[in-house]
């Protein structure tokens, strides 16, 4: 994730992204990038990104212990119940027909 990150930021800016925030939160956002030795844009951008990352990742890959990597398996590996009323919902007509 790390070379992603590094790949994008040197990669020469030509979009703009405008946020609005509180004097507050602009204050505290000054300051953590001070405490960072980076700019504030350098800042947002690169703590943006790992977030962004981070909310991807976990749509993509999830974490089981044995347990419950058992636990899972056996659901998957379950005989397919018969749902009649869900067949006739998903073949039938649509409200936008």
């Amino acid at each position: 994730m790390e070379v992603v990150l590094m790949a994008v930021a040197v990669q020469q800016r030509s979009e703009r992204i405008d946020i609005r925030a509180n004097a507050s939160a602009k204050r505290i956002l000054q300051e953590a990038a001070r405490a960072s030795h980076k700019n504030l844009s350098d800042y947002l951008l690169e703590n943006g990104l790992a977030a962004a990352e981070q909310t991807l990742a976990d749509r993509r890959l999830f974490a089981l212990d044995d347990q419950q990597w058992k636990k899972f398996q056996a659901a998957l590996n379950r005989p397919v119940k018969r749902k009649p009323r869900l067949a006739k919902l998903l073949t039938g007509k649509s409200v936008f027909d």
